[in-house]
């Protein structure tokens, strides 16, 4: 595939492809069968862009979604792997999503809650990853619970555990499934309170060019199982690949 000179300049001014990787998520950045680290489904791809560009792929890792983006939007990084959110629309281009994953809750097994619906009501608090797509999703969504932020999502859990205070975890299912395995004492509440779209993200201000080359290559990833197989070669169960 010929691609024009001065598209390749915009994804990779450098010389490289920058690829901002949020390490925090579970599903994306993460391996339970490569010795490699980092490795992941967000790897694979950037690697794959980075051949079909003729350039080097940089891997740079951030510990939350927050950072990732934010290194995305400053134009620190030329791409990124993150959920689609209208706050983070507003300094990032998001291609259409290739993954999905559930955002869950989870509470101690004592807890008198048993349904999603019965989380947002006055003096219940629920600890979530500060910048993640689900707590931005909640601070909109949640009319009466009281958020209690974390640095990070990895974080979610310990902070529940540590304070008798907070009722409710919120995170990614497969953290949550991981944690509970872990901990003990715990359950999450059937079902999900939202799903969690991923997609590839680049700066604002790039080309019309350029943002459709990187919506093809993704609809390119799905189509050919590119992204189901990645999953599924690295490990990870419980996300769903878009064709």
């Amino acid at each position: 595939m010929q691609i024009d000179p001065s598209i390749v300049r915009e994804f990779a001014p450098t010389g490289s492809l920058r690829a901002a990787l949020n390490m925090g998520n579970p599903v994306l950045a993460h391996s339970r069968t490569s010795p490699e680290r980092p490795a992941g489904v967000t790897i694979d791809l950037t690697r794959r862009l980075a051949r079909m560009l003729g350039v080097e792929a940089q891997l740079l890792q951030y510990e939350t979604a927050a950072k990732s983006g934010a290194a995305v939007a400053a134009g620190e990084a030329d791409i990124g792997f993150m959920a689609i959110d209208p706050k983070r629309a507003e300094t990032i281009h998001f291609t259409s999503p290739y993954v999905q994953i559930e955002g869950c809750y989870m509470v101690r097994e004592a807890s008198a809650l048993q349904r999603n619906e019965e989380v947002d009501r006055a003096g219940t608090r629920v600890v979530v990853g500060e910048g993640s797509a689900y707590e931005l999703f909640l601070s909109r969504h949640l009319q009466h619970a009281k958020l209690v932020k974390v640095a990070t999502s990895e974080a979610v859990v310990e902070a529940f555990l540590a304070d008798p205070a907070i009722e409710v975890a919120a995170g990614v299912r497969q953290q949550l499934e991981a944690d509970s395995r872990r901990v003990g004492g715990v359950r999450l509440l059937p079902g999900r309170f939202m799903v969690i779209e991923q997609a590839m993200a680049m700066p604002r201000g790039r080309s019309d060019a350029a943002q459709a080359l990187l919506e093809s290559f993704i609809v390119e990833q799905r189509r050919s199982g590119f992204v189901r197989e990645a999953l599924q070669r690295h490990g990870i169960e419980g996300a769903t690949a878009l064709h």
